[in-house]
């Protein structure tokens, strides 16, 4: 298990990293999404011993790694500019790190053909690298970094480098081989579709500090605060007032069921991608704006008589075009509130 306990790196007067606390357990992957700048390469940069912690603690299984160098760690490190050598070939490039050890010349070929194997390029074991898609090199870095059999894998935006494409096909490709090594895996991303898809735990990061850690579904349903929603593209973020079991918004009352905070409190609310609806008897008129078609569904902007314009997905089939007038209903249940100001 990796424990990292009040991690603190200062940049001068700047504090990167501003008492960071994470666990990672055997076998899981932990996501550490944020924005650029928020101290996610500083965090794995210190986990693999690359950068030296101003206070706090990074151990494995309890065991302190202050003082490790970073070869004996036994951590891997993926970036995302893939560092692969053009003169080899595949096996060469993914033998190099096992070079280092102490196995010899068969053993060394029986792990790249393991790992080769693992990561769908058995294949390809003596093509030369540069005349690999960027998909396949992609492949044979992560193969790279687990043929020495870290304990620990981390990854710092493995897929930034590939077209959307790609990163799709290769997210699953990339959950799987996680699963079937049983790896622990620690991956930076700023893309939460990415770590929605293959996280089993997220840590959102702001400001070198993590402000929430749960499991996609929770993450998704009850983001910590306004600004993770906004950051997770949650939205439009308006303000709103508590009366009673109603709240208040520009776009009119909605009815809420669950707890509500005190009468009269002032709120940020905002709403969840799945809130608004299409309804015919729906108490929201609206025009529709932008029609984007996204293949199976088709993204509305619709502008109410009142308040912002709001986001609606609906089926390709049937869909409304843009001048449409419609009916929009709200999910309350879909409706998240905050402390306005608390950002």
């Amino acid at each position: 298990m990796l424990t990292i306990a009040g991690a603190v790196v200062k940049f001068g007067a700047r504090r990167v990293l501003d008492g960071v606390d994470l666990e990672l357990g055997d076998g899981e992957t932990v996501v550490v999404l944020g924005p650029s700048g928020s101290g996610k390469t500083t965090l794995l940069r210190a986990v693999a011993g690359l950068q030296q912690l101003d206070e706090g603690r990074v151990a494995w299984d309890a065991d302190d790694l202050a003082g490790v160098a970073p070869h004996r760690r036994r951590f891997g490190l993926m970036f995302q500019e893939y560092a692969l050598f053009p003169h080899r070939d595949v096996a060469g490039n993914v033998e190099f790190g096992l070079r280092m050890g102490p196995a010899d010349r068969s053993a060394r070929a029986r792990r790249v053909d393991e790992v080769l194997e693992l990561v769908g390029l058995a294949d390809l074991r003596d093509r030369r690298v540069a005349s690999l898609s960027g998909g396949e090199q992609q492949r044979v870095a992560l193969a790279r970094a687990l043929a020495v059999s870290p304990r620990l894998l981390m990854l710092d935006e493995p897929l930034g480098a590939l077209d959307r494409v790609w990163r799709r096909r290769l997210l699953d490709e990339l959950r799987a081989i996680l699963d079937r090594a049983a790896l622990s895996a620690l991956y930076v991303t700023h893309d939460h579709e990415e770590a929605f898809a293959i996280a089993h735990r997220i840590a959102i990061m702001r400001e070198g500090r993590i402000v929430q850690v749960a499991e996609p579904p929770e993450i998704w349903r009850a983001p910590a605060d306004a600004w993770t929603a906004r950051f997770l593209g949650f939205g439009p973020v308006v303000d709103g007032e508590v009366c009673g079991t109603q709240l208040h918004t520009p776009w009119g009352a909605i009815a809420i069921t669950r707890r509500l905070p005190s009468a009269g409190a002032a709120v940020e609310v905002v709403l969840r991608p799945d809130a608004v609806r299409l309804d015919e008897s729906g108490p929201i008129e609206a025009l529709i704006t932008r029609a984007m078609f996204a293949g199976t569904r088709v993204e509305l902007t619709a502008a109410p008589l009142t308040g912002p314009p709001i986001e609606v997905v609906v089926a390709a089939a049937g869909a409304p075009h843009v001048g449409e007038h419609v009916h929009l209903t709200i999910d309350p249940a879909a409706v998240l509130l905050y402390p306005r100001g608390a950002d």
